[in-house]
């Protein structure tokens, strides 16, 4: 009776989660964007095309009852996403034990004012991923993906510097995400109150749009003379 009683509870859920994704689009009702579900997108193009863009994210979890969330670097190498850090990080521990996680990256491309204080908002695109880490331990797929970190800072650099020996990826942590529960959320253009009453105040109204972009190498001050800046480091710009 109570594996009957949990096989029914099992298909209650997934016709739940089914009908919200035929409703939505959305992988699961977990990632089904709410508010403002018109900005929402849940194809995998426009959830990579973020990921892949973005610099930082941050990963979010529960240790020892506290919420944290810990900002990180990241990588998408197909349908996941890999992070990194100290092997002896908590990131690591909570991921041992299956713990549920929460990853997501946001890029901010400007400001929205309008007539109104409510109707402020900013433009941006971001996405949040859900599910449980698993830790690599196979040291090629470490490899590739510490290859890719480096690869999605700078495209280049994985050719110049020297890469890591078997002592550090034995102290670097690495996990990744599936992006099977994943949603990202866009919103762009003017403030929304043009065509309301606020439209005749005589408040400027508009888009401040952020651009991303890279100053002039810095060279290390140790740096031994006479050694080139590398063409992809001339050339770098952001995103």
């Amino acid at each position: 009776m109570a594996e009957r009683a949990r096989q029914e509870l099992c298909d209650t859920v997934s016709d739940t989660t089914l009908q919200s994704r035929r409703r939505s689009g959305a992988p699961s009702s977990r990632t089904r964007v709410r508010r403002v579900p018109e900005n929402a997108r849940y194809g995998s193009a426009a959830i990579a095309e973020i990921l892949d863009r973005a610099l930082v994210c941050h990963l979010g979890f529960v240790h020892e009852g506290q919420p944290v969330a810990i900002p990180t670097l990241h990588a998408r190498i197909g349908e996941r996403l890999y992070v990194h850090g100290s092997a002896a990080s908590r990131t690591l521990r909570a991921a041992a034990t299956g713990a549920p996680m929460c990853a997501t990256v946001t890029l901010l491309d400007g400001l929205v004012l309008a007539r109104s204080v409510f109707e402020h908002s900013v433009n941006y695109r971001s996405v949040v991923v859900l599910g449980a880490a698993t830790v690599v331990r196979d040291a090629a797929e470490k490899r590739e993906a510490l290859w890719a970190f480096t690869e999605k800072l700078l495209p280049g650099r994985n050719a110049d510097a020297r890469q890591p020996t078997a002592r550090e990826l034995k102290a670097t942590a690495v996990l990744w995400l599936p992006l099977e529960e994943a949603s990202a959320k866009v919103r762009t253009g003017p403030p929304d109150d043009g065509d309301s009453a606020d439209a005749a105040l005589d408040v400027w109204a508009g888009v401040i749009p952020f651009v991303t972009t890279a100053s002039d190498p810095v060279p290390d001050p140790s740096l031994r003379p006479g050694i080139p800046v590398p063409g992809y480091v001339r050339s770098y710009s952001p995103g």
